[in-house]
């Protein structure tokens, strides 16, 4: 017996799978490269894992669920001035160089009513800030100058004292028409100077036509969408309720609030800073959420990095494309749609893996171990355990391309209920072998050569099928393999059944026995799907 040990431990350490980080980074990869067919880049491979697992994914309102097609729709002068006044002040507190949709549906307005054509002589522009929420141009004149300031109603009217409270009215009035609307001030230049409130402007933004669509979809995958904007409540709020996200809109300011995060129960997050969308996915992520973030500028990329999966839309910034993790290359929500599919059914082709090398190395190990200690003999030699591996190979290779069902929920990886399942299978495997061990030896008589020819090929044909059943969660036949991976199986089936046939590298064994030897393994292992199926649904 001591003689034999060696090559037990041969054969022992030539069974254990020692490449799975490998195999699952060439599966990473290959889910990669289908995500770049989809739409989607991928900067950290890490994120496709983090997407299938996704159950939060807080958006942005303009360019992603809307069209970030912005035109003036509506005017509101307070008098004295005039609705021409109006887009007049807020063109010079605009400047088309930036590019900042806005700016360009008001300019564009204004030159369309002949209003304005070119910005007065020696203006000085101040782009908008997303901490001050307002764009100015400053006049050369006397006093110093004129002061025009354009921006969110909240901010710019503040600026204008008790006389802009009149427009508290006309603003929820528009509001409620789902407009973005913007407030513009002029005055004198000086710090502490009060403004003139001037009037409104409405902007509509409509939503994409298949917003609606994709978060339902969204919503089917198990994946709750908020909306989270700069816009006012009452813009955020009729865009959301067209798209389906819902209708409870978080306050103003009650996410920076200590310890609020009740506040997650909202559907909408209105009047947001760039850090708020930062508390915002930390707040997610205290209650376990695997959290999704969308964003295009460049005080967006500290929430884009801090979520799990940080999603730049397609006009982002280089830097907010830096710090995400997924880069979409079209507009809205589709291509998230697809990542979060893609992601799942390359976690699936990871559990598959898993499950398949689990179970094969516990076949395998305790079949040469145990046959060794209870019979004296190797159950098959180390070229055929050489042999099995490269057949093993190659159909574990091919798993990277399976077409595999998408599930319905968020995936996440649950060791205790995969290696329950995972040991119950291998051990109805393992009882099969060895049944069929015990009796080729003493039924059938086969001499030692021929059986350990059999148990190898009972080892091709059971490793071959356990991939069939352990790749669906329902019973195997509901989904149909990929061709990489049906066609290996086949060509292993055939190639081992011809060398056994035939003898080559091994003792030759009757085609009779290969065919029962086949159709033993299939039918045992129908029989095992059945009870898989009753595990993953206990899991």
């Amino acid at each position: 017996m001591a003689e034999v040990l060696p090559f037990a431990l041969i054969l022992l350490v030539a069974s254990v799978p020692v490449a799975l980080p490998a195999t699952f980074t060439v599966a990473t990869a290959v889910g990669a490269t289908e995500l770049v067919g989809e739409g989607v880049l991928v900067t950290r491979l890490a994120a496709i894992e983090e997407a299938a697992g996704m159950d939060v994914l807080c958006s942005d309102k303009t360019g992603t669920i809307t069209l970030n097609q912005l035109s003036v729709t509506a005017l509101v002068a307070c008098p004295p001035y005039t609705e021409a006044q109006v887009l007049e002040r807020a063109s010079v507190a605009s400047d088309e160089s930036t590019q900042d949709p806005i700016d360009l549906a008001i300019v564009q307005e204004a030159k369309a009513r002949g209003v304005a054509t070119a910005a007065p002589a020696g203006r000085q522009f101040i782009p908008f800030d997303s901490a001050t929420k307002r764009s100015e141009g400053i006049v050369p004149g006397e006093h110093g100058g004129r002061r025009v300031v354009k921006g969110t109603p909240a901010t710019v009217l503040a600026l204008a004292g008790p006389a802009g409270a009149a427009l508290a009215g006309e603003i929820d009035r528009l509001g409620a028409l789902g407009v973005r609307v913007l407030a513009v001030a002029e005055g004198e230049v000086g710090e502490g100077k009060v403004l003139k409130p001037v009037g409104l402007i409405g902007l509509a933004d409509p939503p994409r036509p298949d917003a609606a669509g994709l978060i339902g979809h969204l919503h089917d995958l198990g994946v709750r969408v908020v909306m989270v904007t700069g816009d006012a409540e009452g813009t955020a709020l009729v865009v959301a309720r067209q798209v389906g996200i819902g209708g409870r809109v978080c306050p103003v300011g009650e996410l920076r609030r200590p310890g609020a995060d009740d506040a997650l129960e909202h559907d909408v997050f209105a009047g947001v800073l760039p850090e708020d969308k930062f508390h915002l996915v930390q707040a997610f992520q205290r209650h376990g959420h695997t959290t999704g973030m969308t964003g295009d500028g460049v005080n967006d990329a500290p929430a884009l990095k801090q979520a799990e999966v940080g999603i730049a839309v397609s006009s982002a910034t280089d830097v907010a494309k830096a710090a995400a993790s997924l880069v979409l290359t079209n507009p809205g929500l589709g291509n998230v749609v697809a990542a979060v599919r893609t992601s799942r059914r390359i976690y699936q082709r990871m559990v598959t893996y898993t499950l398949n090398k689990i179970i094969k190395t516990c076949e395998i190990s305790l079949l040469l171990s145990l046959g060794l200690i209870l019979t004296g003999t190797f159950v098959t030699t180390p070229t055929l355990i050489v042999l099995l591996l490269f057949t093993n190979d190659f159909v574990t290779m091919a798993i990277a391309t399976d077409r595999t069902t998408v599930p319905v929920a968020p995936t996440r990886w649950r060791i205790g209920p995969l290696m329950r399942t995972a040991l119950v299978l291998a051990s109805l495997i393992l009882l099969m072998s060895f049944g069929v061990f015990f009796f080729a030896r003493s039924v059938l008589g086969l001499p030692l050569a021929q059986l350990q020819t059999l148990m190898f090929v009972l080892l091709v044909f059971s490793g071959q099928g356990t991939v069939y059943v352990v790749r669906e969660h329902r019973y195997f036949w509901h989904s149909m393999p990929s061709r990489w991976l049906l066609g290996s199986s086949v060509a292993d089936v055939l190639v081992v059944g011809a060398m056994a046939s035939l003898g080559i590298l091994m003792a030759p064994i009757p085609l009779w026995l290969l065919a029962a030897t086949l159709g033993l393994v299939a039918v045992y292992l129908t029989g095992v799907d059945l009870i898989k199926v009753r595990l993953m649904r206990a899991a």
